[in-house]
């Protein structure tokens, strides 16, 4: 079992949170409020489970003292005797509780999240695998309610993409794909393959918070912006008229390209919400570097060169090298997603209490 940190700067912090919920001008921002709102919903849960685990420990000594007693009734020592196990099992799951909610959500984790898939080392397998992959991310959408829009895309002649750049739009969405980042490692035997031999490709993904304006310093002087006429599928329009955009980011030469919309006006516009997106996730990086020490045990960094998983297509497995998990492959790449993500998350969070429980011990 855990050791809880001292509760007391939670409930200063709290207290302060209230006041300020209290002002007569709190709903005049209304992100500032809204970002307020959370935290004190937060730390009002932390302190009720504090309080729940505290009660609970009182009675747990309680308990031990009276089945100890042979001064007291024999039949109320063993009712004692009996609930020890239960107590100590909601002791220890109410520690775990308190510890999780002392644990500041990242910033970003409530935005929707921009996703990035592309094919790999492996040519015309590895854009095929990136198709699958973006039909494991759609329906796992649809089990959550979440919307999916294309923002770019580069089909492949043979299937898939070599490139396919989305938003998904829905609760929470960046807090459950933030670890998908990295690379993606398929074995299986390709449709085109005609001796029946495993070939080994890779896709690429990158997930981002979507990015609001106040977030990234965006100057419009700073962007190199063309126009042009898209290429592909699409009917006669994407030959007649300039409505494929092209964005640089001169200052660190990021560049967004979007032609999947007829009109210049939405391609631009998508353009710049992968544009924002892109240079908060260069941002948020950056400040996790300088952190990196501190952070020990959490899931790698995210960097889309990390090989983050197997799917191993012979076997029906999939393996997460990062947390050693082994699941049912053809489970997963239907879209259900649940038990991969439910764990790498727990991990995530035991690394970041022991990181809490070390800098309080510090």
């Amino acid at each position: 079992m855990h050791k809880i940190p001292d509760i007391a700067p939670f409930r200063k912090k709290l207290d302060e949170l209230n006041d300020q919920m209290a002002a007569p001008d709190f709903y005049s921002d209304q992100r500032r409020a809204a970002d307020i709102s959370r935290e004190q919903v937060r730390l009002s849960t932390l302190v009720e489970k504090f309080e729940a685990w505290h009660s609970t420990v009182q009675q747990l000594k309680e308990n031990k003292a009276m089945a100890e007693d042979e001064s007291v009734d024999e039949e109320l020592r063993e009712m004692a005797q009996e609930e020890l196990e239960s107590l100590a099992a909601q002791r220890d799951k109410l520690a775990n509780d308190v510890l999780r909610f002392m644990i500041p959500p990242d910033a970003t984790d409530s935005r929707n999240s921009v996703m990035e898939i592309r094919g790999g080392a492996g040519g015309d397998e590895a854009n095929i695998f990136a198709g699958d992959l973006f039909r494991m991310y759609s329906r796992y959408a649809e089990t959550r309610g979440w919307r999916v829009e294309v923002m770019s895309s580069s089909p492949a002649d043979v299937g898939g993409f070599k490139e396919i750049i989305f938003m998904m739009t829905g609760e929470e969405a960046y807090k459950y794909l933030k670890f998908e980042s990295g690379v993606h490692r398929v074995q299986r035997v390709p449709a085109t393959e005609t001796q029946g031999r495993i070939h080994t490709s890779t896709a690429t993904v990158a997930v981002l918070p979507e990015a609001q304006e106040v977030d990234v310093e965006l100057n419009m002087n700073d962007l190199d912006i063309s126009t042009m006429r898209a290429s592909g599928a699409g009917g006669q329009h994407v030959n007649t008229t300039d409505s494929a955009v092209m964005m640089v980011h001169k200052p660190t030469g990021v560049t967004v390209y979007c032609a999947d919309e007829r009109s210049q006006i939405k391609n631009r516009a998508k353009a710049l919400t992968v544009m924002r997106s892109r240079l908060l996730k260069a941002k948020e990086e950056e400040e996790h570097a300088k952190y990196a020490a501190e952070r020990k045990g959490q899931i790698g960094t995210g960097d889309r060169s990390e090989r983050i998983r197997t799917y191993n297509y012979p076997q029906g497995r999939l393996t997460d090298h990062r947390i050693g998990l082994s699941l049912s492959l053809p489970t997963v790449v239907d879209g259900d997603l649940d038990d991969l993500i439910d764990a790498l998350q727990n991990y995530d969070y035991e690394a970041r209490i022991q990181n809490l429980l070390d800098q309080q011990t510090a």
